[in-house]
C-alpha cells in the first residue's frame, strides 16, 4: 500500500498541481466523453497509458476478458449493460471500442476448460465466449497453443461486437451513422495494436 500512497503524493505534487484548473473544470461541467472503451480488468492493461488519454476522454468499462454480454432487459444486475446504456443514451458517445489483449487469463482458462474448481461467477461469465472459442478452434488446425489463444482472443472481440448489436438503441444508432463500433487487439509484449477491418481481420495500426 505504501507504493500506492507514495504515488498519490506524487500525483498531488506534480500532475494535479499542473492540471488543477482543467480537472476542476471537468468536475464542474460533468463528463462529455465521445468514446467508450470496454477493456479487460487484467492488471497489466492500462488503456489510458497506451493511448495518451486525458481525464474525460474515455468512458471506461473494465471486466474479465473485455466482454459485452447480449442484451437482456430482465431486471437482473447487469453492470456492463448499464454502463453501455448510460454511455449511449446519456453521454451520447460516438464510438465504442472493444479492446482485447494478448495472454488474457480468462480466455486461457476457457481454452483449457479450467472448470474443475466451482466458481460463483467467473464460470458462467466465461461461458458467453464459448462460441468464440469454438470458431477459433475450428480453423486453428495444428497451430501452436500461443497462436490458438490469440485466435480465441480476437474472436472474443468479435463476439462482443456482435453482442453490442443486440442492444436495440445501439443497433439503431449504428444504422443511422451516429455511433461506430471498433474492435482493437493489443499485445503488451511488443507494444503492437491491431485494428479489426471490415472483413473481420486484425491489421497492425500505423505507427
Amino acid at each position: 500500500m505504501k507504493k500506492f500512497l507514495d504515488g498519490y503524493r506524487t500525483f498531488r505534487a506534480d500532475y494535479y498541481t499542473k492540471h488543477q484548473a482543467m480537472l476542476q473544470e471537468l468536475m464542474a461541467k460533468g463528463q462529455s466523453a465521445k468514446a467508450m472503451m470496454i477493456s479487460c480488468a487484467d492488471s497489466r492493461i492500462d488503456p489510458s497509458l497506451k493511448f495518451g488519454a486525458a481525464p474525460g476522454d474515455f468512458f471506461m468499462v473494465r471486466n474479465v476478458a473485455n466482454m459485452v454480454p447480449p442484451y437482456q432487459a430482465d431486471g437482473a444486475y447487469h453492470g456492463t449493460s448499464a454502463a453501455l446504456e448510460f454511455a449511449v443514451l446519456g453521454l451520447k458517445v460516438e464510438n465504442i471500442i472493444v479492446m482485447g489483449h494478448a495472454k488474457c487469463g480468462g480466455i486461457g482458462a476457457l481454452i483449457r476448460n479450467a472448470d474443475t474448481t466451482p466458481t460463483d461467477f467467473i464460470g458462467s461469465w466465461m461461458k458467453m465466449l464459448e462460441p468464440a472459442r469454438d470458431r477459433a478452434l475450428a480453423v486453428a488446425g495444428n497451430a501452436s497453443a500461443d497462436h490458438i489463444q490469440r485466435l480465441v482472443e480476437q474472436e472474443a472481440v468479435k463476439e462482443s461486437l456482435k453482442n453490442l448489436m443486440s442492444f436495440p438503441w445501439i443497433k439503431e444508432r449504428v444504422a443511422s451513422g451516429t455511433l461506430k463500433l471498433h474492435g482493437w487487439y493489443f499485445d503488451l509484449a511488443d507494444g503492437a495494436l491491431h485494428i479489426m477491418d471490415g472483413q473481420g481481420a486484425f491489421k497492425p495500426a500505423e505507427v
